[in-house]
């Protein structure tokens, strides 16, 4: 169980630059194993507390590039053309798709919008940073969960 623990905490590390993997919620379920082996106890507090951060940014991971976009000067248009983007991308083109899907979509809804392609492309990079702020998050949260894990293990 040890084991199975430490490869769910390492694959979500990985599951947070492939958005086909839930890199945090793996990574939690790997704790979750390690606290009820026989060599890792974590509090309750500890481990209430890291399902709720994982269950926060797994929720803003979607919202992250949208508010990107929007923070950029997007227009509604260019949000839901995020919104778009982004499960068009998770879908048509995995896993790169994650990344290229927003920025397009914000891009596209933009242009649907009236807006000229220079205020397009700003939405369309917002939602880039979005998603790099999102994944930068994602991964601050893992490697919590990777030291956890090697801390009890150590």
């Amino acid at each position: 169980m040890i084991i199975l623990a430490g490869i769910l905490v390492v694959t979500g590390v990985i599951g947070c630059f492939l958005p086909i993997l839930p890199g945090p919620p793996l990574g939690f379920v790997g704790i979750l194993l390690l606290h009820f082996s026989s060599m890792g106890h974590f509090t309750a507090t500890l481990l209430i507390t890291l399902g709720v951060v994982v269950l926060l940014v797994s929720l803003l991971d979607y919202l992250v590039p949208i508010l990107g976009a929007k923070q950029f000067g997007g227009s509604k248009m260019g949000v839901i053309g995020c919104i778009v983007g982004l499960i068009a991308g998770i879908f048509i083109f995995p896993p790169i798709g994650i990344i290229v899907g927003p920025f397009l979509g914000a891009i596209a809804g933009e242009l649907l919008n009236g807006d000229d392609l220079k205020k397009a492309i700003k939405s369309g990079f917002g939602s880039f940073l979005g998603y790099i702020l999102g994944t930068g998050v994602k991964l601050a949260v893992c490697f919590v969960m990777v030291y956890f894990y090697v801390e009890r293990l150590v």
